[in-house]
């Protein structure tokens, strides 16, 4: 429980979707918050309020589940002038609306940073939940350019962006799910949020699971090059060999071997960032590919492999673990082996009225450079397997290229 005032009981979560409602949300009722969420979903906002409560079920890899009912809570339109007083007043904030929805939620939380600065509030912590390295720098960006300079200095004065890593997996929710419950979440048991201990203005509250950190800026970059960096890579590979689900193609042998590959060559290089986390980093690719396999999920390789341009951009998850490990001159393998396998997916996909850009243009690696050879190399063997023999000869004839040029003799 945190030391805050009684009237700085509030929190304010901004997005209420999957993690709003089944991770950040959550956390905040349980630490004895009145939690007011803010979407532009008209539907979800009414029935938030008709209701005033909804369950948090954990499904857990037998089979089982566990329910949690989340109450204290009410919501309000994004749209309307409220939703900005009541970040005026809010004792805590958090974001969780996706990366490319970031700039749409500024003007109302620079509106209701105004307000508070008017009235000389307190400092207003804004726990940035976002899947993008420098996500709190780029909301606080976001916001501060929308101010005019006479109510910046104020405004900056009082507002905090701290950015957190969210690492709990809730898969979208089925139409069967939401016809039996519209405000039911699912999520997996994992329910840790790491933040970032040293960007908080004052203290730092205490929220059920919430772990401030110290060097940051490290556990943003494991997230993004490990968790992420798997996920993608089991979603993609799934998506060439045919499977729906996430637990599927984490349970085929071949893809797994792939996956934990490109995590064990991403970890190498971060090891190198925060020598000594080697055994940390084993743990967590172990438990992150258990987590993987838990069909009780039902999360899609589609969802996982949602927007494959951006998730192929240059500071992303793929490339950018790659070029993590080019920084070092570490192998980087079955990392492209993951890339390859996404930019087949990206051309499947592709629908608009304009043409796919070049896979240069979207990684920002030179046609010259051995990364790019790499790449284009593997996406090459697995487009012409997969031609000849579908999705499972692409696979495999994937693996052994990758680990004939990794040079992994044990294996081969």
């Amino acid at each position: 429980m945190n030391t805050q005032d009684a009237t700085q009981r509030t929190a304010v979560m901004i997005g209420a979707g999957n993690i709003g409602r089944g991770f950040i949300g959550a956390a905040f009722a349980a630490s004895g918050y009145e939690t007011v969420f803010i979407d532009v979903d008209e539907k979800l906002v009414e029935e938030i309020n008709t209701r005033g409560q909804y369950t948090v079920r954990t499904l857990l890899p037998d089979g089982s589940h566990d329910d949690v009912v989340v109450s204290g809570i009410r919501a309000v339109n994004g749209k309307d002038r409220q939703a900005a007083m009541e970040i005026a007043k809010a004792g805590i904030c958090a974001t969780a609306v996706g990366v490319r929805a970031m700039p749409n939620i500024a003007p109302m939380i620079a509106m209701g940073l105004t307000i508070r600065a008017s009235n000389g509030a307190q400092p207003l912590n804004i726990i940035v939940c976002e899947n993008m390295i420098d996500a709190g720098a780029k909301l606080r960006s976001l916001v501060l350019d929308l101010l005019s300079t006479g109510i910046l200095p104020a405004v900056d004065s009082i507002a905090a962006f701290p950015e957190a890593v969210v690492g709990r997996m809730t898969p979208i929710q089925t139409p069967e799910m939401r016809a039996e419950d519209p405000l039911r979440i699912c999520v997996e048991k994992y329910a840790f949020l790491p933040v970032d201990k040293a960007a908080f203005k004052g203290p730092v509250p205490a929220i059920d699971g919430m772990v401030p950190l110290d060097h940051f800026e490290y556990y943003v970059k494991r997230k993004l090059f490990i968790h992420n960096l798997g996920h993608a890579a089991v979603a993609y590979l799934g998506m060439i060999k045919g499977y729906k689900y996430i637990s599927q193609a984490a349970g085929d042998a071949e893809i797994l071997f792939l996956a934990d590959r490109a995590m064990h060559e991403s970890a190498a290089a971060l090891n190198n960032e925060n020598s000594g986390d080697t055994a940390n980093l084993n743990r967590s690719i172990n438990s992150l590919l258990y987590r993987f396999s838990n069909s009780a999920l039902g999360d899609t390789c589609e969802r996982v492999g949602a927007d494959p341009l951006r998730k192929l951009g240059s500071e992303d998850r793929l490339v950018g673990a790659l070029k993590n490990c080019d920084k070092f001159g570490l192998p980087y393998i079955y990392i492209a082996a993951a890339i390859a396998a996404a930019a087949l997916v990206l051309e499947a996909t592709f629908e608009t009225d304009k043409s796919l850009p070049s896979l240069a243009e979207i990684t920002g690696l030179s046609t010259e450079s051995e990364a790019y050879k790499t790449i284009m190399t593997l996406g090459t063997t697995c487009a012409m397997a997969a031609s000849n023999g579908g999705g499972a000869a692409a696979i495999t004839e994937l693996r052994k290229t990758a680990v004939k040029m990794a040079g992994d003799i044990t294996i081969l």
